[in-house]
């Protein structure tokens, strides 16, 4: 028979009938799916598990390997809307499992379509922390083991060439803005053309202001045909989002609009009014007193969050400590959340990034030492503790200005919250007051206490960015106090808030114009003083010796005497290899000399003597025959480095009676007004100054017009003498040389008319070479110079001699 094997058994099918019943059985599916997708699906509500939803076998298998099998209040209500295809706005608690209700539309959106690795990107997922893209990327990577897309993990901190090449194959991207940005301006090939499904989670925090720009240069790369979907636990509503989002009839689905409370039921909410310097104290005494609990504490800033991570760990509270901030690596922040992920007790300082999405296993405590900036960011933090069934606690520390502001906020959205009173004679609040140890950290440590200014700054400065005003007030905080509760010895000048407390003023109309000059006045004298104290106390420090009076007799000694690093370095005893060389610095020869006072000059002494007088230090004349020491230094100095070491002299003038004075002297007040007031004088002073200029000028001019005129007399007699020496080039030319033999012929190299002195008494062998003319060639001076006859005559005294002289210089 055919089917079975000679044994009786039967035959195992082929490897192609297997395939082939495969994509039938496949086929059929998707068929079903398709058409059970395309209409919205009847019954939701009385669904519990996600077998019953329209969705493939190959992820029912994933969610059930992940242990997902019964769904959540916003997973029933989202997973039918998005399996059709629709845009959501999808609000709801935290921890109420609003990831599985976008990746499981998404992952059969995909698989409806036959979607393969040629196809392109499909699907986009934007988070706005790393932390919360690797925990999504995780839980897909479990329900979606059993199909065959590709998917990756984009974000920043890790090797962006690497994701360069690998970008291009994936089907569906979780990624943060500021990555996903970068790959879409710099990576070659990337193409978005294709996508079908965009989601963003904690898309309030996404569209806010802070990556608007980024949003906006995405969405302009991405196709306007395709389904969106948004969730967060307090979904924004703002019209301007859905438009540039280009969301088609969005369904929104809240889940917490109709509940009581828009936090878990589980969780148990205080808040606790704490002065703002004793924070530190509540804060340490509270993690001593629950050493065995999990716990997140929730700071501002970035530099809070390490300046207390570290003092805290030199304090030694007996729980491991971890902190975690956007200013970490990449690879630190993935180690710490998954340390902290692992520890059954611990501690995590940290600012808000860790406040939105992270699921944490048993966290016990919830700790907001800083307020938060709004309801919304509240909620979020407290999300981290009370996760689906399990419960929480949450403690927010408020102070006495933001109490007000930031209750009436919870209230309106729907947060459940006491009050708890802050005891301070209870044991286990208050018990030990580490400000003291605080300022010795600061003390010994250099680094601990830049730490602390720099959280003080940006503490300051994080209050006053807030917008809301009533409950953030930058000038009611005591700043003082909370600098000394951070170990500092004073707090650190801030910019803005003296800018702040100039607004308020201006606003509240609680100053008039003229107390703005008063306060000026006042600050200028409160400068000067501070400014006169610090000189004093400078003065005090480096100088304070002991004086000695002048009949001799000592002076009573201080009962505190302080001493410069110089007197110290002197006086200092068994300085070993130094000690010679701090003994050549000391002048002990001048300091025997006794400088009592300087004697009077006598009127029999002459007058031109120059006497030496120490008239800084009043003491008596120095002796002429006695010179003054000189250091070994000063003696092999050269005369540069003497020059540059000697002071610059002032020059004086002196009068008639031989007194020195200045150049310029001040007048005393009395004999300036004397002479009238201040603009006749300056005016008259510059018309008798301008006098003097204009003959200055005179002089000038007519000194350039002489030296003009003398240059242009010895060119004219240069171009005379060559105009000569051109007539009597044609036979033979004659140089005659008159009068004094020690006298040679004039020289027209330079153009001057100096005489050249001749060493070997006008020897008429020696030529003086002439300067052609500019109309001579190079060869008829050559042929001049051969012909130059020279004749000595003597110089004629009568008419007859000069006659004759005439005559045979004209060759007649």
């Amino acid at each position: 028979m055919p089917g079975t094997s000679k044994k009786g058994g039967h035959h195992k099918p082929s490897t192609s009938t297997v395939r082939k019943e495969k994509r039938l059985s496949e086929k059929q599916e998707l068929d079903q799916l398709e058409e059970r997708c395309q209409q919205p699906l009847v019954g939701t509500d009385t669904m519990q598990q996600f077998d019953e939803l329209p969705i493939s076998r190959k992820t029912i298998s994933g969610l059930k390997r992940a242990n997902f099998i019964k769904m959540t209040d916003i997973q029933r209500k989202a997973l039918p809307l998005g399996l059709c295809g629709k845009d959501i706005l999808g609000a709801a608690k935290t921890g109420s499992g609003k990831t599985l209700a976008f990746l499981v539309p998404m992952i059969e959106m995909l698989y409806r379509q036959k979607w393969g690795p040629m196809d392109g990107l499909g699907a986009l997922v934007i988070s706005p922390t790393r932390e919360l893209a690797v925990q999504i990327f995780e839980v897909l990577r479990k329900i979606g083991r059993e199909h065959s897309f590709s998917a990756g993990l984009i974000i920043g901190g890790k090797d962006w060439k690497i994701e360069r090449e690998l970008i291009t194959k994936m089907n569906i991207l979780v990624c943060t803005p500021g990555r996903l940005l970068q790959h879409m301006d710099q990576s070659a090939g990337f193409d978005c053309d294709n996508l079908q499904l965009l989601v963003l989670d904690e898309a309030d925090r996404i569209l806010d202001m802070g990556f608007k720009k980024t949003v906006n240069a995405i969405v302009e790369n991405l196709p306007r045909h395709r389904q969106t979907m948004l969730f967060s636990a307090t979904q924004t509503k703002s019209v301007k989002d859905l438009a540039r989002l280009s969301l088609k009839d969005p369904e929104y689905v809240a889940v917490h609009e109709k509940s009581e409370h828009s936090t878990p039921k589980n969780l148990s909410q205080y808040y606790m009014v704490v002065p703002l310097d004793k924070k530190l104290d509540v804060m340490f005494n509270f993690i001593k007193t629950h050493l065995t609990a999990k716990g997140i504490v929730f700071l501002s800033s970035c530099k809070q969050v390490r300046f207390v991570f570290e003092t805290f760990c030199k304090l030694h509270p007996g729980v491991p400590l971890l902190h975690l901030h956007g200013k970490q690596k990449q690879q630190k922040r993935a180690e710490t959340y998954a340390k902290f992920a692992a520890q059954k007790a611990a501690y995590l300082f940290c600012t808000d990034i860790a406040a939105r999405g992270l699921d944490f296993a048993a966290v016990n405590w919830v700790i907001q030492m800083d307020c938060p900036e709004d309801p919304e960011t509240y909620i979020h933090r407290v999300g981290r503790t009370a996760r689906y069934e399990a419960s929480g606690q949450a403690m927010l520390m408020l102070c006495p200005s933001e109490e007000t502001g930031m209750v009436q906020g919870l209230e309106k959205a729907k947060v459940p919250i006491q009050e708890v009173k802050l005891k301070q004679d209870a044991k286990d609040v208050k018990k030990e007051p580490i400000q003291k140890q605080m300022q010795r950290l600061c003390f010994n440590d250099p680094e601990i206490k830049y730490l602390g200014q720099k959280a003080f700054i940006s503490y300051m400065r994080s209050v006053y960015l807030q917008k809301d005003k009533i409950i953030f007030d930058v000038n009611a905080l005591p700043a003082e106090e909370f600098a000394s509760s951070l170990g500092l010895p004073g707090a650190p000048k801030i910019k803005f808030v003296e800018k702040s407390k100039a607004k308020n003023a201006v606003r509240g109309n609680q100053k008039k114009p003229s107390d703005d000059e008063d306060d000026d006045e006042d600050d200028e004298k409160e400068d000067e003083e501070l400014l006169e104290k610090s000189k004093v106390k400078t003065l005090e420090k480096r100088n304070k010796k002991e004086v000695v009076p002048e009949d001799d007799t000592p002076a009573e000694p201080s009962t505190k005497q302080t001493k410069s690093k110089i007197e110290k370095m002197f006086n200092r005893k068994n300085q070993g290899v130094l000690a010679d060389h701090y003994t050549k610095l000391v002048d002990h020869d001048s300091d025997k000399r006794s400088r009592k006072g300087a004697a009077a000059d006598s009127d029999e002494e002459d007058f031109l003597t120059i006497k030496r007088v120490d008239h800084d230090l009043g003491g008596e004349e120095i002796p002429e025959d006695e010179p003054l020491p000189i250091s070994k230094r000063q003696q092999k100095m050269s005369k540069l480095e003497k020059v540059k070491n000697t002071g610059r002299g002032n020059k004086l003038l002196f009068d008639d009676e031989g007194q020195a004075h200045e150049m310029y002297e001040l007048e005393d007040e009395a004999s300036f007004h004397a002479k009238g007031d201040a603009q006749s004088q300056q005016k008259a002073f510059l018309e008798k100054e301008k006098v003097v200029m204009d003959r200055a000028d005179l002089t000038d001019k007519a000194l350039s017009k002489e030296k003009l005129r003398e240059k242009k007399a010895k060119r004219k007699q240069r171009e005379r003498e060559e105009m000569m020496d051109d007539d009597y080039s044609d036979d033979e030319e004659t140089v005659v040389t008159l009068g004094n033999p020690d006298i040679s012929g004039f020289s027209g190299d330079d153009g001057n008319s100096d005489y050249s002195m001749d060493e070997d008494n006008g020897s008429a062998d020696e030529e003086t070479p002439k300067k052609r003319g500019w109309w001579q060639d190079k060869a008829d001076a050559e042929e001049a110079k051969k012909k130059r006859k020279v004749v000595e005559v003597d110089e004629p005294q009568t008419l007859a001699e000069q006659e004759a002289l005439a005559l045979k210089l004209l060759g007649l």
